[in-house]
C-alpha cells in the first residue's frame, strides 16, 4: 500500500484508521489511565488525614502555616486596598468630537474585554465618538455573538457618558463604512497597521488626520494596539474603570449566574427545586437561615486546543500524539512553537497545561478535601469524562453549568461560546476562591477583576508543578509541603504592576490604592 508512490510506515497502517475518524470520536475509543497513581492513591484518602490534622490543630499541636493550610485557605483576603473612586468623570468631554472612531475585536470574551477597554482609552485620547466595537467571528469557535450579545450595552454608555462620547451605530451619512467594505479593498479610513502596544503619540500621529480628514477611522486589526505603560494617569485610570464598572453583562446572562452562585452556596435550594411549591413555602424559613456554603470555582483550560498547541504528552500514547499531530496539521500547518523541546524540557520549564488529573492532585495537596464544592469552568475538555473522571474521584461534589441549569435555563447561551465564558466569567468572579489549571486570558482577566474586588485568586506555579510531577518517586508527604510552600505567597496577594505587564491583570498600583 501507497501514498504518492511511497510506502507507509507499518505503524503508520496501524493507526491509519485512527486519524481518520473525527476528533470526537477518537476521545471515546482512548480512554486516558492515570499518571500519578501514587500520589492519587494518597490524595483520595486524605479525607481521613484532614480530620487527623484538624483534631491536631485544635490540641495545638500543628504550626501556624499548617493551620493556614487548613483553616484559612478559603478566608477572604483583608480588605487593605480599594479602587480608586470613579464617581466622578476623569476628564470632561470636549464639546466638539474629531470623528467617529471604529473598532474590530478578535479573539475571546476576555480579549475582547481588553479590545473594548483600550478602544475606550484610544477615543479618549484622540477625543474621538466610539462606535461600539464590532466582534469578528470566532474563527475556532465559530461565535457570531456581537457586543449587545454579551454586555448591558446601556449600562456601557451612562457609566461612560461624562468621560467619553460613544453611539450604538454610524448615522447615516457613514452607512458604507462596515466589514465588509473594510475586506474588500484598502481603503484610506482603514488603519490597519497599528504596531502591537502602541503609544499615545503613535496614534495622535496616525489615527487623529486620518479623523479630521474624513470624519471617521476604522482600526483593525486592534487587538493589543495600546500601551500599558507611558500613558496619563487618568487615561490609566479610565480602562480601569471600563473594565471593572462599565462592562456589566447583559441581563440574562446576570440572572443565570445568579441562579447558580446560589445553588453552589445553598446546595439545598437545588435539590428542593423539583419539589411542590407548598412544601417550599413551608420550608423557606429554614433555607433563608440556612449557613451559606463557600465554593471554588476552578477554569480546567485543557481544550483540544491547548493540548495541541503545547506539544506536551499527556499519556496517550502513539494514538494519541499522531491525533493531536493531525489537528496541528489543520489547524497550524503542522507548526508549534514548542516542538524543538522534549516533553521533560518544556514540564521543567512550565511550559505544559495540567491535565484534570494534576490540578485535582494540587487542589488537594493545597487543603481541598472531598466536601469542597467546586464549580468547573471550562469549555470542552480533550479527552472527555474519561479525563475527567480521576478529578471527579478526588472532588465528588463538582459541578458545571449543565449540572446546575436545566436545559431551559441554558438555552440562550446553547452553541454560544463567548456567553457560555461569560456565565463561567460571572460565577468564577463571585467565588471565594477562584484558580486556573494554567494561566491564560481567563486566568489573566479574573485574577485582575478578583485582585480589584479584593479576593482571594490561586496562581498556579507551572514550573514548580511541572518539576514535580516529573518526579515519579515522591512522596505524597513530599509532594503536599512542596505545593503549600510554593504556593503560600500565590493566593491572592496584592502584586504591583510591572513594566510591560497589562493593567488589565494587575490593576494596582495604576486604580487602587493602599489603605
Amino acid at each position: 500500500m501507497g501514498i504518492g508512490g511511497r510506502a507507509l510506515p507499518g505503524l503508520l497502517l496501524l493507526l491509519l484508521p485512527i486519524l481518520l475518524l473525527p476528533s470526537a470520536v477518537y476521545s471515546e475509543l482512548y480512554v486516558p489511565k492515570p499518571r500519578h497513581l501514587t500520589l492519587l492513591k494518597s490524595a483520595l484518602e486524605r479525607e481521613t488525614l484532614e480530620l487527623t490534622v484538624f483534631c491536631w490543630m485544635r490540641s495545638g499541636v500543628l504550626s501556624r502555616m499548617e493551620s493556614i493550610q487548613t483553616c484559612g485557605l478559603l478566608c477572604p483576603i483583608r480588605d487593605g486596598n480599594r479602587a480608586l473612586d470613579h464617581q466622578t468623570p476623569l476628564v470632561t468631554i470636549p464639546e466638539d468630537s474629531e470623528g467617529y472612531l471604529q473598532v474590530f475585536l478578535d479573539g475571546g470574551l476576555n480579549q475582547q474585554r481588553m479590545g473594548i477597554c483600550d478602544a475606550v482609552a484610544v477615543a479618549k485620547i484622540l477625543n474621538a465618538t466610539l462606535v461600539i466595537p464590532h466582534f469578528e467571528v470566532n474563527p475556532v469557535w465559530q461565535d457570531s455573538s456581537s457586543f449587545m450579545d454579551i454586555f448591558d450595552v446601556d449600562h456601557f454608555i451612562n457609566v461612560l457618558k461624562d468621560d467619553i462620547s460613544i453611539v450604538k451605530e454610524l448615522p447615516d451619512d457613514y452607512f458604507w463604512s462596515t466589514r465588509e467594505y473594510y475586506a474588500a479593498a484598502i481603503r484610506a479610513t482603514r488603519i490597519k497597521a497599528a504596531p502591537v502596544h502602541a503609544s499615545a503619540n503613535w496614534y495622535l500621529d496616525n489615527v487623529l488626520p486620518v479623523l479630521q480628514s474624513y470624519g471617521i477611522a476604522a482600526i483593525a486589526p486592534f487587538s493589543h494596539r495600546l500601551t500599558f505603560d507611558n500613558l496619563p494617569s487618568d487615561i490609566q485610570q479610565l480602562r480601569c474603570k471600563v473594565n471593572f464598572e462599565a462592562l456589566e453583562f447583559v441581563p440574562h446572562i446576570r440572572a443565570l449566574g445568579d441562579s447558580l452562585v446560589s445553588r453552589l452556596r445553598y446546595p439545598s435550594t437545588q435539590a428542593n427545586d423539583q419539589l411542590p411549591p407548598e412544601y417550599l413555602r413551608q420550608t423557606s424559613d429554614v433555607i433563608v437561615k440556612q449557613k451559606p456554603s463557600k465554593f471554588v470555582v476552578l477554569h480546567l483550560r485543557f481544550d483540544k486546543d491547548m493540548a495541541a498547541h503545547s506539544a506536551c504528552d499527556f499519556g496517550g500514547g502513539k494514538a494519541e500524539k499522531l491525533a493531536l499531530a493531525k489537528y496541528r496539521q489543520a489547524i497550524w500547518q503542522g507548526r508549534v512553537l514548542n516542538s524543538q523541546f522534549t516533553d521533560e524540557e518544556l514540564r521543567n520549564q512550565g511550559r505544559c497545561p495540567l491535565t484534570p488529573e494534576e490540578i485535582g492532585l494540587v487542589l488537594a495537596a493545597l487543603g481541598f478535601d472531598n466536601t469542597t464544592r467546586l464549580y468547573l469552568a471550562s469549555h470542552k475538555v480533550y479527552g472527555g469524562e474519561a479525563r475527567i473522571s480521576t478529578l471527579r474521584d478526588l472532588f465528588p461534589l463538582m459541578e458545571n453549568k449543565k449540572s446546575l441549569a436545566s436545559p431551559e435555563e441554558r438555552v440562550r447561551i446553547k452553541k454560544k461560546a463567548s456567553l457560555l465564558a461569560a456565565v463561567d466569567y460571572y460565577v468564577g468572579l463571585h467565588s471565594d476562591i477562584f484558580i486556573s489549571a494554567s494561566p491564560g486570558n481567563m486566568h489573566n482577566a479574573l485574577l485582575g477583576h478578583r485582585t480589584y474586588k479584593n479576593m482571594k485568586t490561586i496562581r498556579p506555579s507551572m514550573t514548580l508543578l511541572g518539576q514535580l510531577f516529573l518526579n515519579k518517586n515522591i512522596t505524597w508527604g513530599e509532594f503536599r509541603q512542596a505545593v503549600v510552600e510554593g504556593h503560600g505567597s500565590r493566593q491572592g496577594q496584592m502584586r504591583l504592576r510591572r513594566a510591560k505587564q497589562s493593567i488589565y491583570t494587575y490593576p494596582a498600583p495604576d486604580c487602587m490604592c493602599h489603605v
